[in-house]
């Protein structure tokens, strides 16, 4: 493999607020609560937001088409999403990380075209984050060969 990889963890919690029911989105905030309008988050209380995640791996996403997993780990639950990095991302939130299953793109989003969004993360994960309970979402960043 000719392409340069990386990883970060971003340490959250989740919130009795969470909902999880965007159809569009996933996000992890630095923000210490949930509103239910806020049907788009995940998990609050982030040690680190798009602009905070190690040089490395924001060079691979911001660096070319890159393929991006996140992995959301809540107790003995995980999910993973999947989608890609690409020139165009800014990385500059400091508040916000945001999954999107569009190509729109802001400062905090580090991967458009995913898989998933907040409804489709599994509900045994979702009923964890309700409880409060800590969150590991685990970030790696693979460039896709271009030949």
């Amino acid at each position: 493999m000719d392409g340069k990889m990386a990883i970060d963890v971003v340490w959250a919690r989740g919130h009795v607020n969470v909902m999880a029911t965007h159809r569009n989105t996933l996000e992890i905030t630095r923000d210490d609560y949930v509103t239910k309008r806020g049907d788009c988050i995940v998990a609050c209380c982030a040690d680190k937001a798009a602009l905070d995640l190690n040089t490395p791996l924001r060079e691979v996403i911001t660096g070319g088409c890159s393929l991006v997993v996140m992995i959301i780990i809540i107790g003995s639950e995980m999910d993973i999403v999947v989608g890609l990095g690409l020139r165009g991302l800014r990385l500059r939130d400091g508040r916000r990380i945001i999954v999107r299953r569009s190509a729109y793109i802001d400062d905090a989003t580090v991967m458009v075209l995913a898989n998933k969004a907040a409804k489709d993360l599994k509900k045994d994960l979702i009923n964890k984050a309700k409880d409060g309970e800590p969150v590991a979402v685990v970030i790696i960043g693979s460039e896709l060969k271009q030949d």
